[in-house]
Parts: C-alpha cells; structure tokens; sequence
C-alpha cells in the first residue's frame, strides 16, 4: 500500500486531469458563447480611439499654449474667435494580454447562477480577444500564446488553451512588457496581501492593469443555514457550521471589505477594476471592461 501522501498526491493529479479534459471538452461551445456575446454588443464599436500619431482624422480640440503650431487646423479655426487643433488617432497596434484564472475555486456555481466562474471568465476572455483583434492589436495570453495580430485571435486562443493552461490564479508575467495592457480575470480569492503585491510589481513595470472580479451571487449573499459544511477547493480543508446563519453578516463585511480594499488599490495605480455576477449577462461585463480598455473614465469601481 502507498504512503498516505503520496495516494493525496495521486488523486490531486487525477483531479486536475478530469478537470483539464472538462475544460477542453467545453471551450468550443464557449467560443461559440464568446462569439454570441460579442454579436449582441459589437455594433457602433470601432476599435479603441486614442489620440496619438495616424493618418485618419479623430478630433477638433482648442489649442493651448506650448502646443505644436504646425497642428493647427487654420480652417476650421477661422470660423470662430477659437484656435483649433487637429488631432489624429492613433494607429500602432497595442499589446493586450488576457487571463482567466484557472484557479479549483472558479469551479464553483451555485443553484442562483446558470455559469461556472470559470466559464464566464473564459466566455469573457475569448469575446475580447474576437473584439480587440477586429481593431488590430495584438492579443496574447500568458504562457499559452504569444501575442498575435489576426482576426482568428479568439480561435487560437481557445486551441492553445484546449492542450495548455498554466496553473495559478495569476499570470506568469515575465513576457509582460512595458506599455502593454493586461485583462485579469478571477475571483481574486487568493490571499489579498500576495495580490496586491503582485500587481503594483506589474504597475511599476510600466504595465497598465484591468481586473475583472467574478463572483457567484452565493458568494456575496451567503444563503446559508442550518448545519452546513464548507470546504476549500484549493487545499480541500473542511469548516463545519452549526449554524451557518449566524456567519452571514460578518462574513459579508469581510468580503465587501475586500472587494473595496482591492478597488481602491488599483484605483490608485491607474487600473480599472469591474465587479461582474454569474448570474448577470457576459454583455455588460464585456461593456464595462472594453469601456476601460478604451480609457473610459471610472468614478472609481464599476459594477456589471
């Protein structure tokens, strides 16, 4: 008979196998997924707008002072008392690096939500690889894919994910470089001090940060009661409640808590940070984290 440890070891391994060869098994039917959303949010979008140097035309803006005068749109200035510039948009392709964490705990899906977190967050992955791709930037996924400027960017990013995807609810970020975007994509129930940490190192690397933070509506609401038995999916270690009930507001507190501590981080690095429920539509999460891509303004944590 093997050692108890190494019959743990085995079994785990089993796990992460069936898991593995489920998550291949469904990809295509989630980049068909992926591909559904996006048509229903697709029309009117016409890429990510920034100004910078291009040949097509974006803007009329005032001039102001120690500006270059070789820019100034002279006709269109003479209608008015105003001096008006003509600004461009920009046209160099972007870097875009996209996560969905693939953490045991995504795997969860209460009776309240028709999705696992793990396939919304892949759903939502795939629908902004087929996005951002239509607008020529260059998609890439950590240690899966290398970023790529093709149309197809979604479909190959679903194959290489079919064969090859890393562990670790973060992403291995030696291949980030500076002035790239990455999208994250995860519950971020790892330990919050270790999160933090890890993406202000990415922020003084010059990377600019999108987190997407998934959760199952049991997981905020807590509907629990009576004698109920928690268990971790990451070490499989085991809570017994008596009276689950008697949890519910504290531990509310404590998950709101960390909600704000993790938005306001990124809020005061210059990342964008969406909330997004399984039981909401995959639509208004690809809204809310393409309007950030595209530098839209946040108050300062949105909701979708």
């Amino acid at each position: 008979m093997a050692p108890i440890g190494s019959i743990v070891e085995l079994t785990a391994g089993s796990d992460a196998l069936v898991r593995a060869r489920q998550r291949a098994a469904l990809l295509p039917d989630l980049l068909v997924e992926a591909r559904r959303v996006v048509a229903t949010v697709i029309a009117g979008w016409h890429g990510r707008r920034r100004r910078g140097a291009g040949e097509n035309f974006w803007q009329f803006r005032p001039f102001v002072e120690g500006e270059s005068v070789a820019r100034i749109d002279w006709r269109r200035s003479a209608r008015d008392d105003h001096v008006y510039l003509r600004d461009r948009e920009w046209e160099a392709a972007q870097t875009v690096w996209l996560w969905a964490d693939p953490s045991p705990s995504m795997l969860y899906q209460s009776t309240a939500a028709s999705v696992s977190k793990e396939s919304r967050a892949l759903v939502l992955v795939l629908a902004l690889a087929d996005i951002l791709s239509r607008s020529g930037e260059r998609i890439g996924y950590p240690g899966v894919l290398e970023p790529i400027s093709a149309r197809n960017a979604a479909e190959r990013i679903a194959a290489a994910l079919m064969t090859n995807r890393p562990a670790g609810g973060l992403p291995p970020d030696e291949r980030l470089k500076r002035f790239s975007e990455v999208v994250l994509v995860s519950d971020f129930l790892d330990p919050l001090d270790d999160i933090l940490a890890r993406i202000a190192a990415l922020s003084r690397r010059g990377i600019r940060g999108h987190l997407v933070a998934i959760a199952d509506p049991a997981e905020e609401s807590f509907p629990y009661s009576g004698r109920t038995e928690f268990q971790d999916p990451e070490t499989g270690q085991r809570l017994t409640a008596g009276r689950a009930e008697t949890m519910r507001e504290e531990y509310r507190r404590l998950y709101a808590a960390r909600r704000a501590t993790l938005g306001e981080h990124c809020r005061r690095i210059g990342w964008s940070f969406v909330e997004h429920r399984t039981d909401r539509l995959a639509s208004e999460a690809l809204v809310a984290v393409h309007a950030r891509l595209s530098g839209t303004p946040q108050a300062q944590v949105k909701r979708a």
